[in-house]
């Protein structure tokens, strides 16, 4: 087959590392890069970083709003699925690069294989939720990271090319785990970063999704963020630039404790969160491999399309929303400070995560009905 696979972000890079080196060996990829993510420290990096293949096409869409980045999308990629031909459009997760490749295959009658089909948060006023159910409509194979996920498409009528195959980051996470699991690792990222880092020493946060930026809702995480630092503990916080941006716009400063850090490449991202007491986020992505690493994990938002995550986690993963009380609880409970270096220890050595074996599930589903 023929396939053009579109990506734009790093989450989308993460999933392509996992994907690409199968698809590859047995069909022809023409690899797409929308440039959501257009700088070095958001997404430059991880190509050399996972191996990824030069895109064959860039089309460097930048910043923007939705309109305006989907719609750069949208005219960028029609002329080249139409010198292109192929026999299918793949497409990652609930960004606008996943809309935009969505509706310009099928508009141009070439069908769309959607990896991480199914996801729910039941919150519309999420644009990842309103690009999901649209690429999940539109779509001819449904790839569901999860059994969740193939009921919630069953609720809305869709049963068709639905495909239970487990979660490709999980394979790739599974693939590089034992390469940062010395606590030599954590020592050497924290001297490259200005930090004095050891295991279970530190708590790991991101913050990047659209809820999380109002003033508001900055003014509480981070005031969640300062409770949970501590002379003994600091934060590290890798700030994604558009929170950044947000912060500087309110004039708000981050509470003593919390050490901002930029975006990191995917291996020093997995490394501080096994090494981590605590992983603090609002990613979807960060949450699951979270869960696979069994590092502690508070979630901040209310609901969570990745509910296997928790509901599995022998509850070292709590959705705590914007609840400081709730929060500082959580994370008295999961990671104490006098505990939590015995306890990161412990289950950084005992940590044995299989792989998902996601990429072959999908690579069949797409041979069987091609």
């Amino acid at each position: 087959m023929r396939i053009v696979s579109v990506v734009g972000t790093r989450p989308q890079l993460i999933k392509a590392a996992a994907l690409g080196p199968a698809l590859r060996r047995r069909h022809d990829e023409v690899f797409v890069d929308t440039g959501q993510h257009w700088d070095e420290a958001m997404a430059g990096a991880f190509f050399a970083e996972l191996d990824l293949p030069k895109p064959d096409h860039t089309l460097g869409v930048g910043g923007g709003s939705h309109a305006e980045q989907t719609a750069r999308m949208l005219l960028a990629l029609e002329p080249i699925l139409v010198a292109e031909r192929p026999d299918a459009v793949l497409v990652y997760g609930d960004t606008n690069s996943t809309l935009a490749g969505t509706l310009t295959a099928v508009k141009l009658g070439i069908p769309v294989a959607h990896v991480e089909a199914g996801l729910r948060s039941f919150d519309r006023r999420m644009p990842e939720e309103i690009n999901r159910i649209v690429a999940d409509h539109l779509s001819r194979w449904r790839f569901a990271p999860t059994p969740t996920a193939v009921d919630n498409l069953a609720a809305e009528g869709i049963r068709d090319g639905v495909v239970d195959v487990g979660d490709l980051m999980q394979d790739l996470a599974a693939r590089i785990v034992d390469e940062v699991r010395d606590p030599a690792a954590i020592a050497g990222i924290g001297a490259r970063l200005g930090l004095d880092l050891a295991p279970g020493a530190f708590v790991f946060a991101t913050v990047h999704r659209a809820e999380n930026r109002t003033r508001e809702a900055m003014l509480t995480w981070a005031g969640i963020l300062g409770r949970a630092a501590g002379e003994a503990r600091p934060v590290v916080l890798a700030l994604h630039p558009g929170t950044r941006a947000a912060l500087q716009a309110e004039a708000i400063d981050l509470p003593p404790g919390v050490v901002v850090i930029p975006p990191q490449g995917y291996r020093t991202t997995l490394a501080l969160q096994l090494h981590a007491a605590a992983v603090i986020t609002d990613s979807g992505g960060i949450q699951r491999e979270a869960a696979w690493l069994e590092t502690p994990c508070l979630v901040l938002r209310t609901t969570t399309e990745w509910v296997e995550a928790v509901e599995h986690s022998g509850g070292r993963m709590v959705v705590v929303g914007l609840d400081a009380g709730r929060a500082a609880a959580a994370l008295e409970r999961l990671a104490p400070l006098d505990g939590a270096a015995a306890l990161t220890a412990s289950r950084t050595a005992g940590l044995h995560l299989a792989p998902a074996g996601a990429a072959e599930r999908i690579l069949a589903a797409l041979e069987e009905v091609s």
